[in-house]
């Protein structure tokens, strides 16, 4: 991967270019996760929806230690959110590069645990769930918030929903017949681009299930290593750009 392609993919400077390639390598990931995630803990780890709906449904008819297990997901989705809020603020105010980096190497370091780890977390209890649930979860979280920040909210990969509806919206202006010509009444006319790139996320979000999918059948938990090295990959290049500021500004007092 050129370092300059890199940079620009995780980099304090933002291009919408850089973000649609970033959300579509991001979507791939988060569809890998999802699927393998599933056939290692048997749920859905993005799905706060569900979740949310299931708890509601477990309280009625009285399970409520299913009512505990999925306020435990919900809150580490919400915690890797925080915790992706909490980084990318504090690089921000120190004028980092990496600013949106460091989320994807946490990222990276919880599926290397979860690679190597993961059969040894899911017999260990907390909070009513199996530890690598609540790591899947806290790693849908910390993915999701940072590509909503990094896009603005534009691009959203970890869960389908929105992608589709957004993708209804488009598609419904591209087959809306513009019969009045009158000038004074805006004609309805697609976004061309933002429909590839939706159809996009959603391709490769699929593609990542299947890979996932297949991967764990295969290989079992190892199967997140590659994903955690492309994550390392794509987040590397500004951590090292800040590294050699840091350096830089040292061998200057130094030398003074």
């Amino acid at each position: 991967m050129p370092i300059r392609y890199a940079r620009s993919l995780t980099g304090q400077a933002r291009t919408p270019i850089a973000n649609r390639h970033l959300g579509v390598v991001l979507a791939f990931i988060a569809g890998a996760i999802n699927a393998g995630g599933f056939l290692a803990v048997q749920q859905y780890t993005s799905h706060m929806t569900g979740i949310v709906s299931g708890m509601a449904d477990n309280l009625v008819i009285g399970e409520f230690t299913l009512v505990w297990a999925g306020l435990g997901a919900v809150l580490a989705f919400l915690l890797g959110a925080i915790c992706t809020s909490l980084m990318t603020h504090y690089s921000q105010r120190r004028g980092l590069q990496s600013e949106y980096a460091w989320p994807l190497l946490l990222e990276a370091a919880l599926l290397l645990c979860f690679g190597f780890l993961g059969a040894r977390l899911a017999e260990i209890d907390g909070f009513y769930v199996p530890l690598t649930v609540l790591l899947l979860c806290f790693i849908m979280g910390l993915q999701n918030a940072l590509i909503t920040k990094v896009s603005r909210a534009e691009i959203r990969t970890t869960h389908i929903t929105g992608i589709v509806t957004d993708l209804g919206i488009e598609l419904g202006k591209l087959f809306y017949w513009n019969r009045n010509r009158n000038d004074e009444v805006p004609r309805v006319i697609a976004d061309n681009r933002r429909l590839w790139l939706l159809g996009l996320l959603g391709f490769y979000f699929f593609l990542g299930g299947v890979t996932g999918a297949l991967g764990f059948k295969h290989m079992g938990y190892i199967s997140t290593v590659p994903l955690a090295i492309v994550l390392v990959l794509l987040a590397s290049v500004p951590v090292l750009d800040d590294a050699l500021n840091v350096l830089r500004r040292w061998l200057g007092r130094n030398v003074q």
